[in-house]
Parts: structure tokens; sequence; C-alpha cells
């Protein structure tokens, strides 16, 4: 069981989700959904709040973690309607309420067959900044993750600079660190931005970084993300990766830059880690006690359990890195289960529309796994991911 005595904040982007329900069984490819003049019958939306504070936070306070939020919103309808979402978790307290912005919002379509594609207001998230992390959210803490920064212009902006202040804040009061991106629009402001410099900047103040594997090459090298996404054609990106030749090779850039845990994200197949040395990885926060011995110089593809059902993606990857963290933090369990119990629970997330009703205990993932719940194996021979 978590002990309540360790803390996280979880703190970053958060807005709300408009998910239309997809009345059809199989709609195609993107071109498909998305065509000049077509009218496509759905039925009623599913409004939840999204985000990394709402998904992997919530995530982590349904697990059983004693979780923090911090996030910015809009003093507007969706803004009241976010903390009327929060109040259910009782987890609003955190949240900052900014007049004169508008509160984040995100229209996601989720057709069966189709990787999700996000209409995306960033709003008050814009205007976040290191400040808005006081002294005072930080005490008893022991482990801190902020998700979604390239959603986020304050924080991305000069290079970096809010970004970098507050990783530096938080490691230098010895509190474990861990950073989750999201996917970045090519045209937007963002999408110029040099993410590779910025990475280099703030990563040595990172203990765990947990990029999608898209978001990751983006980031470090956007001629061969292009080439990627030629090559899929429309299709999920992961169908056409080899851990060897693609996933690797990132993976390599940010051992350099000083990562000490990496978990990437590569959709339905699994999860990619690699750790570094001992002597880097000692540098993780020393209120989490890790076995430096179990998790230094560990490489692998832990590969994912098949779904009961496959409704939507949204929030998987977030409630997988909920179930890593809250993991980590309660103390008992190894490295191997820390990554098994993320990927078991992005399986349960698909389940349900939302990134949190899917979800269960560690206790009933764990009878799941120990009475013979299937991996996927989505792996092929040459180690390809699809």
């Amino acid at each position: 069981m978590l002990k309540k005595s360790k803390k996280v904040v979880v703190a970053g982007h958060i807005c709300l989700d408009i998910t239309p329900n997809f009345s059809s069984d199989k709609v195609g490819k993107l071109q498909e959904v998305l065509m000049p003049g077509k009218l496509i019958n759905v039925e009623q939306a599913d409004i939840h709040t999204g985000g990394a504070v709402a998904n992997t936070g919530l995530g982590m306070k349904i697990l059983g973690a004693d979780v923090k939020l911090i996030g910015k919103i809009g003093q507007d309808s969706f803004g009241k309607l976010v903390l009327d979402i929060l109040d259910e978790y009782d987890a609003s307290a955190g949240m900052i309420s900014s007049p004169n912005v508008s509160t984040s919002y995100s229209i996601v379509i989720t057709p069966p067959g189709v990787d999700r594609i996000f209409l995306h207001n960033p709003g008050a998230n814009d205007t976040f900044q290191a400040n808005d992390i006081k002294d005072d959210m930080l005490e008893d803490v022991s482990m801190f993750h902020f998700g979604y920064p390239t959603l986020m212009k304050n924080i991305y902006q000069n290079e970096g600079e809010e970004l970098l202040k507050i990783f530096k804040k938080i490691k230098e009061l010895n509190i474990a660190t861990s950073l989750d991106m999201a996917a970045i629009d090519a045209t937007s402001e963002a999408g110029k931005v040099d993410w590779t410099k910025i990475l280099e900047r703030v990563l040595p103040y990172v203990d765990f970084f947990v990029p999608s594997v898209e978001e990751l090459c983006f980031m470090l090298d956007r001629e061969k993300y292009e080439e990627w996404i030629r090559k899929a054609d429309g299709n999920d990106i992961t169908s056409i990766l080899s851990i060897n030749n693609d996933v690797k090779p990132l993976a390599d850039k940010l051992m350099n830059m000083g990562a000490k845990v990496v978990l990437v994200k590569c959709g339905a197949p699994g999860l990619y880690y690699r750790t570094a040395e001992k002597s880097i990885v000692a540098g993780i926060g020393s209120n989490l006690n890790i076995d430096l011995e179990s998790w230094a110089n560990r490489e692998g593809f832990e590969e994912s359990y098949e779904p009961e059902k496959v409704i939507s993606g949204t929030g998987a990857g977030d409630t997988s890195i909920a179930a890593f963290l809250t993991a980590i933090l309660s103390g008992g369990y190894t490295f191997e289960k820390c990554i098994q119990l993320a990927v078991a629970t992005g399986a349960s997330c698909v389940s349900e529309y939302d990134a949190l009703s899917g979800l269960e205990s560690f206790e009933k993932i764990e009878k799941k796994i120990n009475d013979g719940w299937k991996k996927q194996h989505l792996l092929k021979e040459n180690n390809n991911i699809c």
C-alpha cells in the first residue's frame, strides 16, 4: 500500500476535453474523417478534464498517492466546469483562477481505427510561469511532476527559461522530478522552438523523463519525424518504427544530455525504458529511496497487455505515467514491477472515453497479471514495434 506521507505535486497543463462519441465501429483513414463538406453522425459527447494535471494527477490520486494539483484556468464557464470536476476528487485547492484569460479546452476526435486528433486552445496555460509555484505548495513533497510544457507559451519561450527555473528550484529542495511532453503543432510557435536546446538545459535537473516517441523525435530529429509521417501515410506512426533503428538512437541523445531515467511511450505496443549509470541515477531525490543497483544501466521494451476493449486512447499515456510514478512513490515495488504496472494501467485506460474511468487499483491489476493477463506481442522478430 502507498504510504500517504510521501506527497507529490503534479503541475502544468490542464484543460477541458470534449470528446464526440463516434457511433460507427469503423470510420477509415484520417483523410476520410476530416473531409470538407462531409457529415459524420456522432453520439453524446464525453466532457471531462484533460491535460497532464488532470490525467496524471488525478490518476495518481485514484491509485492512492497523496497529490496536490497546480494548474491555471480562467474565470469563465469552462473554468467553473473544471473546478466542479476536480471538486469531485477533492483536488481543486491548488488551482489558480486567473481573470482576463480563457480556460484551455480541446476537441478530441477519436474515430475507431484512427489515432486521436486534437483541436486545442491553450488558454490560461500560456500564462503559467515559475512564480505560480509557491514555496508553501512544496512543503513535505517527495516528488514533482510537470506536464506539457510544449503547450505552454511562457514555459517554452526564451529557450525554456521558465521551465529551467522550475526544475532548478525543485531540485534544490531535494525533490525528485518528472517531466512529460505533449504533441507539438509544427505550424505553431512551439513548433519553431529549438526543443533540443531546451532539453539540453533542463534534463540535468529531471529525474524521470517520460515523453512519447513521436514527441521525442519531433524535438530531437525533425527530419526523421517528417520521414515517419510520410511512411505511416495516415496510420499510427508506431506501426512503422523499429526499436533499434528509431527509438534507441533518440534515447542515446537523451543519455548524452544527462537524462537519468527515460520512459518512452510507444503507443499500443508498450514502453521503451532506459536508465543511466549508477553515479547519475544517484542524483534522483533521496526521499524516494531508489535502489541504485536495481535502477542503474537498464534498457528494454515492456510490451503492453491486451485491453478488454478499446474505446479511446485519450489519457492512456498520462495514466501509464501516473501508475509508474505512484509505484515509485510507494517504495514497495521493484523497477520491473513499476514498468509492468505502467503498461498494465495504460491498457486499462483505453476501455473508456476519458483517462480515469477505466483505472483499476494496483491490487486488481496485479491479480489480473498473476491470473495470466496476456501481452499483445506487437513486436516483430526484427524489433519493429509493430
